[in-house]
């Protein structure tokens, strides 16, 4: 089971990083424009939307493969109710 941890990790590596960086990389004007005038919703904005995406990258890349592996289960078949 830590073999196919570790391989769905190794896969949604790339899709998680690459969005999280585009996103996180359009947010960097608005977060170095605070002090400017008519930025005063925008830039503090800018900065829980980065805060969240780091955040969620972390959680979807470390914690839930930890997490998984750790307690992470097979599923039980479902006995046919027949043979009960």
């Amino acid at each position: 089971m830590r073999d196919a941890v570790v391989q769905g990790s190794r896969e949604r590596l790339a899709p998680v990083l690459m969005t999280a960086l585009t996103a996180g990389l359009a947010l960097i004007p608005l977060i170095l424009s605070g002090q400017l005038p008519g930025d005063e919703i925008q830039s503090p904005m800018a900065h829980v939307i980065l805060g969240g995406l780091l955040t969620a990258t972390f959680l979807n890349l470390i914690l839930v493969p930890v997490l998984f592996a750790r307690w992470g289960e097979r599923p039980e078949p479902h006995r046919n109710l027949r043979e009960a």
